[in-house]
């Protein structure tokens, strides 16, 4: 595989080749929300050396074995809405409940030494409450629309108007999404578990450290494949 050159925007190195996302983690680059910033940029936003990630993204892309992986850019939008549903939304739903549980608790237990506790709840709080309603408005108005430009019947009225107008906010939820979890691996230190830390405190670090990088590819896949696609496709359709 040959890698794009470093004025690509992140999103479609990630599209083209998932693998890399470990790398891009680590270093702690945007591909995402910021998908549409050149790995440079990325990379320049990030304190980061282009040319050090360079040669650690080519190096994987070297290791690579000949199993084919899922590419989810070649797929029907219908199929990648029904991925998204049954796998990063379905995460979500079951682990938002349980991990507000765990840091209500580790908040309640250890606040008095680790006062950032509070305000990391607070803001777990407020992305959980906006993740609920967001991901049932994907499931109830954006996908079903995106399901029917594929369909027999593409030419469905959509009461919202053009399929951008509810993508533009799902974009700018997004956006929010991710400004929370950099506040989360702020006030956590980028999670590292403080020295006596009990069992439970290291649970909810691993459990928000889980969270982030299964939002990163959620959000990566929306914001870099479905949405530019469905764009595109409605396009298509009305001749545009």
């Amino acid at each position: 595989m040959i890698l794009p050159s470093s004025d690509t925007p992140i999103g479609k190195w990630v599209a083209n080749c998932p693998e890399l996302i470990p790398v891009l983690e680590k270093h702690q680059i945007d591909y995402c929300c910021g998908g549409n910033k050149s790995l440079s940029d990325a990379c320049d936003k990030a304190g980061v050396g282009l040319d050090s990630i360079l040669s650690e993204l080519n190096q994987v892309v070297t290791k690579l074995d000949d199993e084919p992986h899922k590419d989810w850019s070649a797929v029907a939008l219908t199929e990648l809405c029904d991925h998204i549903e049954r796998t990063h939304h379905a995460y979500l739903l079951k682990t938002l409940p349980d991990l507000a549980k765990l840091v209500a608790k580790v908040r309640n237990a250890h606040s008095d030494r680790h006062p950032e506790l509070c305000d990391l709840e607070s803001t777990f709080r407020e992305l959980c409450a906006e993740l609920i309603p967001h991901m049932m408005k994907e499931e109830k108005i954006l996908f079903p629309a995106i399901r029917r430009m594929e369909t027999v019947d593409p030419q469905t009225n959509n009461p919202f108007g053009s399929v951008q107008n509810p993508i533009n906010m799902m974009e700018h939820e997004h956006d929010n999404a991710g400004n929370a979890l950099r506040k989360l691996r702020e006030l956590t230190n980028d999670f590292i578990v403080p020295a006596n830390a009990c069992t439970s405190y290291q649970a909810m670090l691993t459990g928000l450290k889980n969270l982030e990088a299964d939002l990163h590819q959620h959000i990566h896949k929306e914001n870099n494949i479905l949405f530019p696609k469905a764009v595109l496709l409605e396009a298509s359709l009305i001749g545009v």
